[in-house]
């Protein structure tokens, strides 16, 4: 305990210690910032405002524009204020919120993604059960489920690592308390901890994984038995945005987690941490709905109805 009370705030060290690079980042992390608020936030409102999106399909992509609103606000609102003043100090409990709440959320759209990968099933597979098998019941226990899940396991990393001793220096080589991070911070031995991170984060990740792997076979199966080709066309574009967004969101994730701390690379792992806490919830609106004609059909109406 001694040991363990020597720390009592972080120093987060940041994406640069060059000075000059402060103003491009603040300018560039702002807007990505914004363009995510805006994009997520619009999203739910339009999901909301259009009964013709009241399906399953927009009841997932609302919730997980949600998921993206708040693991991006749980990071970047300190990272901007932390260059803004340039004081990139976190305090203790600060420290461990943070890590809580974006472990949280980034887990539910692990939860989220597998969901709308059994959704799609749904949709191109059987077609004709689609609405007696995607109830409201199933969606919404879909739903809860992930966050279940998301909070449950940011609850096991959360303490798993912050039952460990730190000990000075306390410099996180981050922007923000993610799990590897913060956990290298420790002055004893920490293989238990190592291996409880490794083994949860892998049955979350795989078994995600394996849903939407499973789910995309039998749905590429199925295209290639199509006829139409006005059918198959909607199915792989479908399948292509999901895939896109997957493959990047799930490709950062487990190179990110799935290795011991030890073999951490902290300058790279700065680099992969900006995708999934930045970039991804900006892009995933665009992936997953702009390009959708019926959310342009709906934006449109909103925006006419607005004159």
């Amino acid at each position: 305990m001694e040991n363990k009370s020597r720390v009592t705030q972080f120093i987060l060290l940041g994406l640069t210690g060059e000075p000059a690079l402060r103003t491009p980042l603040i300018i560039t992390f702002l807007f990505v910032y914004v363009i995510t608020l805006t994009g997520n936030v619009g999203m739910i409102l339009l999901i909301i405002l259009d009964s013709r999106l009241h399906t399953p399909m927009y009841f997932f992509l609302g919730n997980l524009s949600f998921v993206d609103f708040c693991y991006s606000s749980a990071v970047t609102p300190k990272v901007l204020s932390g260059l803004t003043v340039g004081d990139m100090a976190i305090t203790y409990n600060a420290c461990a919120a943070q890590m809580f709440f974006f472990s949280a959320f980034a887990t539910t759209e692990n939860y989220l993604l597998a969901s709308m990968a059994y959704d799609r099933y749904a949709a191109v597979c059987k077609p004709l059960h689609y609405a007696t098998t995607m109830t409201t019941g199933v969606c919404l226990c879909l739903v809860i489920g992930s966050y279940i899940c998301g909070f449950l396991n940011a609850f096991i990393h959360t303490a798993n690592i912050f039952s460990l001793s730190f000990c000075l220096p306390n410099v996180v080589h981050d922007f923000f308390c993610d799990l590897p991070a913060v956990m290298v911070l420790s002055c004893f031995k920490r293989h238990i901890n190592d291996l409880v991170l490794i083994c949860v984060g892998s049955f979350n990740i795989f078994f995600s994984i394996v849903v939407i792997w499973i789910s995309y076979m039998i749905i590429f199966i199925s295209i290639i038995k199509m006829r139409s080709a006005a059918g198959t066309h909607k199915a792989m574009s479908t399948c292509a945005s999901h895939f896109t967004a997957v493959s990047i969101f799930y490709g950062t994730i487990i190179f990110m987690y799935l290795q011991p701390s030890s073999s951490h690379s902290m300058d790279t792992d700065k680099i992969a941490s900006v995708f999934y806490t930045m970039v991804i919830p900006m892009l995933n609106p665009v992936v997953y709905s702009l390009r959708n004609k019926e959310v342009k059909s709906a934006f449109m109406k909103i925006i006419f109805k607005a004159r």
